[in-house]
């Protein structure tokens, strides 16, 4: 099918934001922002102008609505300065020495800020269909008392004119970033709240990450002509502006060139900008025009985005086939911000890095395409689902398309099961259904979200089999795409598919911190008995080898699942091997007992690797 065709068709699918979604009554709100903004570059401030359609789809009325203004979290005495000075691993990037290097002093950035250097968007005026509407700011959320309700299935129009000052760098947005980009501008403008099911989301901006409604924006930018802009979208206008065409024709008015982006259903936009960017693009064979927009600073960091380009286009058809088709026509790679942050088809990223480097986070944050930004994942309540899914798709990616391997690991994203033992055995895991903000530390979140998260979902194949853990992915695509999602949607998608019962499973790996432990008991003439030394249960693969040289897989179901594993015969270590189903085993009893008619050479629970046992030395008797 022609590229714009698909597209035409995936949007004209998808105007309706009631849907047709698997989950019944499930509904949404509508966004369509119009923005212009004039930038003065000299004292890092703008002024900004929007009209911003709102559609209201919940089935009652609204008498109140919200938005986040988020650059005022960079001032001193805000809940992120604050949070920043008790957690006892502070983002680094967030603190400065105030001490020496042998007696370091480490303090909150945001807390010496002076009075041009910190964040503000401050609202000047605040109209709802033409009449003012009275609002208060509390933090990094304004809160707007509507002069009429905006009535179910209604559209109300706001039009808001602010004053924004871009802070110094410190997280994700800001100015003068540690690699001199001069403008990394995100959660830059007045973003309406999400308002969904479980209420109004109004998450004060401690330091995690977002949730919005998906919709359209028109954002013009005016700023010096010499400046060259990254962006969310596709640009209007790459004739008349820096950096895209070497024949284009710069218009500019009082010295400033406008810069004109459209996007269509995504639910954030960014961009950054410098006067000494530049800008290469390719197209994916799937017909994905990837731009990358960044700092030339020698042959190496340049040929190192060169290769990273191409390794990008790549990217985009290998996910396709994985995870379902990215249904924008553009993807920009900007260099900008702290390291690396998602947003709708774009992404900011520091590109000072080695190639691998480099390679990794443009892979990790393109991931982000499908877990956050075309599913709408609630990022401040289900961060695992964001980050722990995305960091699956990265691996599996870097492995395919980096290494290359000759031979495939057994288990791609064998590290991350390695960074989630360290923290199991830490002492300072908590649940992962934590919000995302109140994590007691920065190790704890960061192992969770992106390491468990990513053995929740390998370990998924393990439990309903290779095969439907893709079929899942690519039919969760299916139902979900351009919607809001929460896990369960993806649990019920893989019951679904597998017809296996994972209740227990999400359960126990989400809501506790309880850990996967088995291991071999004893070995008889006619028996090998295994034993659940924790209080996790799980289905087992158990590759017996015989001191004849056969060979016998043997396959333990839980009762739990109500169903069964099918064989995975795309492992290797699975071929010509005689697989036996054995009776489902209860969770309530400790130890398991295998009946065998040969003496035996080798026991391995679980050859593959997928099985997050944290203790893994009694996995395997040899005699």
């Amino acid at each position: 099918m022609k590229l714009k065709y698909f597209i035409t068709v995936l949007l004209l699918s998808v105007v309706s934001f009631a849907g047709f979604a698997q989950r019944k009554g499930y509904w949404q709100q509508g966004v369509d922002y119009t923005m212009d903004i004039d930038v003065n570059e000299k004292t890092f401030q703008y002024e900004g102008k929007m009209t911003l359609k709102y559609s209201n789809n919940s089935g009652q009325s609204l008498n109140k609505v919200y938005f986040h203004l988020y650059f005022n979290a960079f001032q001193p005495g805000s809940m992120m300065d604050e949070r920043l000075k008790v957690i006892p691993d502070p983002d680094r990037r967030m603190m400065q020495n105030t001490g020496t290097k042998e007696k370091p002093n480490l303090q909150s950035r945001i807390s010496t800020l002076k009075p041009q250097q910190i964040g503000y968007q401050k609202i000047k005026t605040l109209k709802f269909n033409g009449q003012d509407a009275s609002f208060k700011i509390d933090g990094t959320i304004l809160e707007v008392t509507l002069p009429t309700a905006i009535a179910d299935n209604s559209t109300g129009t706001f039009d808001l004119t602010w004053d924004a000052q871009v802070p110094e760098q410190i997280r994700r947005s800001g100015r003068n970033s540690s690699e001199g980009v001069a403008f990394s501008m995100t959660q830059w403008y007045p973003k309406m709240a999400h308002f969904d099911e479980f209420g109004w989301h109004l998450d004060e901006y401690v330091g995690r990450e977002f949730v919005a409604p998906f919709g359209n924006f028109d954002v013009t930018i005016h700023i010096d002509k010499d400046y060259v802009v990254g962006s969310s979208g596709k640009l209007q206008n790459p004739m008349e502006v820096k950096g895209y065409f070497k024949n284009a024709k710069i218009k500019a008015k009082k010295n400033k060139a406008t810069w004109h982006y459209k996007a269509h259903n995504i639910h954030d936009f960014a961009w950054a900008s410098d006067p000494k960017f530049v800008v290469d693009s390719a197209k994916s064979k799937g017909g994905i025009t990837v731009y990358t927009v960044f700092l030339p600073t020698d042959k190496t960091v340049t040929s190192n985005w060169k290769t990273a380009l191409g390794m990008a286009t790549e990217f985009f058809d290998f996910t396709a086939t994985k995870f379902g088709a990215y249904p924008w026509p553009t993807y920009t790679v900007i260099q900008g911000g702290d390291g690396g942050m998602e947003y709708g088809t774009a992404t900011l990223v520091t590109g000072g890095r080695d190639l691998k480097g480099l390679v990794g986070v443009i892979f990790h944050e393109a991931a982000h395409s499908w877990y956050q930004h075309l599913f709408g994942i609630n990022e401040t309540v289900d961060e695992w689902f964001d980050e722990g899914f995305t960091s699956y798709i990265e691996d599996l990616a870097y492995q395919e398309l980096f290494l290359r391997p000759t031979a495939r690991a057994l288990n791609p994203i064998g590290a991350a099961y390695n960074s989630y033992y360290r923290l199991a055995l830490s002492g300072k895991e908590e649940p992962m259904s934590l919000l995302a903000d109140y994590y007691n530390t920065n190790f704890a979140y960061s192992s969770e979200a992106y390491s468990k998260g990513a053995v929740l979902a390998e370990q998924l194949g393990y439990i309903i089999g290779k095969d439907n853990l893709h079929k899942t992915f690519l039919s969760f695509y299916d139902k979900w795409k351009f919607k809001h999602p929460t896990p369960n949607d993806f649990k019920r998608t893989a019951e679904e598919v597998s017809g296996i019962n994972l209740k227990w499973y999400f359960n126990l790996f989400l809501n506790t911190t309880r850990k996967i432990d088995y291991g071999i008991s004893n070995i008889s003439e006619n028996a090998i008995v295994i034993r659940n030394n924790s209080d996790f249960a799980m289905p087992l693969d158990i590759l017996v080898t015989y001191e004849d040289g056969s060979k016998e897989l043997f396959y333990i179901p839980l009762r739990e699942m109500r169903g069964e594993k099918k064989a995975e015969t795309s492992f290797d270590i699975y071929q010509n091997i005689k697989r036996t189903v054995l009776d489902d085993w209860f969770w309530t009893k400790p130890t398991y007992t295998i009946s065998i008619a040969k003496k035996v050479k080798e026991v391995i629970i679980d050859p593959t690797q997928r099985l997050a046992d944290v203790k893994q030395e009694d996995n395997i008797y040899k005699p």
